[in-house]
Parts: C-alpha cells; structure tokens; sequence
C-alpha cells in the first residue's frame, strides 16, 4: 500500500510539474527535406505542411543536416537551413518567402502554450541588414521576430534582431553571425497576453520580456516558421541563409532547457 501511494505521490508531482508537448517540428524522423513532399492538402501527413516556397525544388529552399542545429540541443537531431534565392517567390507575390506551417489537431491555439524554436546565421549568404525580414510569425503579426531595415524607420539598414508585437519593438540585438538565439514565446490565448524568452548558445532560457497585451489571433494553422523578405527599391535579391532547430510548442510549466524536455 505504500509502494502504492508513493508511485500516485511522484506521478502526480511529475504531472503537475512538467510541461506537455503539444507539437513537434524538430526534425527528427525527417531522412531528407524531401519527406516535405509528402504532404499536400489531399494528404496532410507529417508535422508541417508545405506551400509557401518558390518554383524549384524543395532541396533548393530548405535543407536537412546535424551541423544546421543548435549543436547544445541534444534533443535535436538535425535542424534546418532555409534558403532564399532568386526564385523563392510564392504565389505571384513580390515577396521572396520559405515557410513551413504545423500541421496538427492539437490545440495549440488555446490557452497558454509556449513556442519554441532556435535560430541562427552565418556569414556566408548572410540576411540583407538593407531588406525587412518577419521571421516566425503570425498571420496577423501579433508576435515575431523581425531582422535588417524595418520597413519607414530612418537610416537604410539595421544589424539587429528585433522581438516585436503588433509592429512595435520590444527587445533587440545585434545579429551576430554564428550565435545561437533560443527564443520562446509565451502565448496565453485566453488573456490576450505575450511575453518573450530569450538565451543564447546553451544557456536556458529566460524571460526576458514581461507579459505584454495583444490580439492574440490564431486558427491554430497559421504559424509561419520561416521567413519573408519585403522588396525595397535599390536593393537587389542576394542568397540568403536562416537556420533553426529545437522547433516545438508545449503547455504547462516552459521548458528551460535548450532543445526541450
């Protein structure tokens, strides 16, 4: 009987205590970034779906490899590099875009769920710090990153990577080639509210910016993970590079931990 009691005492502890996932884009069970293929709107297999690309094929706008990843997440197994070039134009739009969205029936547009991924550059086939990039976003922008020149600010680039709401800034850095940024966000779908974690290399997170208030729009199937690029006049298309890994969204207590629990 107390064997008993002791086993319901640590599940307990261990469901309260732990957070639950909810969806997992990490690429593990990917052999090549072809497996994205297989999904189409007749046949919604896998964790994302894929449309928002260009005309070639899917090798050329996002690749699968151990060396993309946050090498201080052991729980990843590979991650992404996700490339725009000259023909990473969708749908007849001006603007160049690579994105993969979730495809899940979990709610992960309810209540307070958290969404984490890690992204990084390098020097070779930098982003534009010239050109606007919405990175990780939502349809209706209520919360994403943003990198280079905003769109009407003063100047005409700008090195940072920027945390924004609603359009507004709330945290930045210089993008640094070759650093790990680990990011967070924390969603509550019911208050309306959105903060941001933040670490970088291995470092866990923490919250960097405090719950802020905001329209937290979402159908559950319209988080963009990936980037789009606004045109901007004098500034031509240059290859551009963006990586990431540790993709994955959870509720209960956030996980800290670089790369997830």
């Amino acid at each position: 009987m107390k064997s008993t009691t002791l086993i319901a005492a640590v599940l307990s502890a261990f469901s309260t205590t732990h957070a639950a996932l909810l969806w997992d884009g990490r690429f593990n069970d990917f052999t090549s970034a072809s497996d994205l293929n297989k999904w189409s709107w007749s046949n919604q297999v896998g964790p994302y779906q894929y449309y928002i690309h260009g005309s070639s094929p899917v090798d050329k706008y996002i690749s699968l490899s151990e060396a993309y990843k946050n090498p201080n997440d052991t729980r990843s197994r590979q991650g992404a590099r996700f490339t725009l070039d000259n023909t990473a134009y969708w749908n007849g739009q001006n603007m160049r875009r690579i994105e993969l969205i979730p495809q899940t029936k979990e709610a992960i547009n309810r209540g307070k769920v958290y969404y984490h991924f890690s992204i990084m550059r390098s020097d070779k086939n930098a982003p534009s710090v010239y050109r606007e990039h919405q990175i990780c976003f939502f349809e209706s922008h209520f919360t994403e990153l943003k990198s280079g020149w905003i769109s009407g600010e003063s100047g005409t680039s700008n090195p940072n990577l920027q945390w924004m709401t609603n359009q507004r800034s709330g945290w930045k850095t210089e993008w640094k080639a070759g650093v790990w940024h680990n990011v967070a966000y924390e969603i509550d779908f019911s208050a309306n509210k959105v903060a941001f974690w933040h670490s970088e290399g291995g470092e866990p997170l923490k919250q960097v910016v405090a719950p802020v208030s905001v329209s937290t729009s979402s159908n559950g199937a319209d988080w963009h993970l990936g980037v789009l690029e606004l045109p901007r006049n004098g500034y031509g298309d240059t290859t551009e590079d963006f990586y990431f890994s540790g993709v994955y969204i959870e509720t209960g207590p956030i996980t800290t931990a670089i790369g997830g629990s």
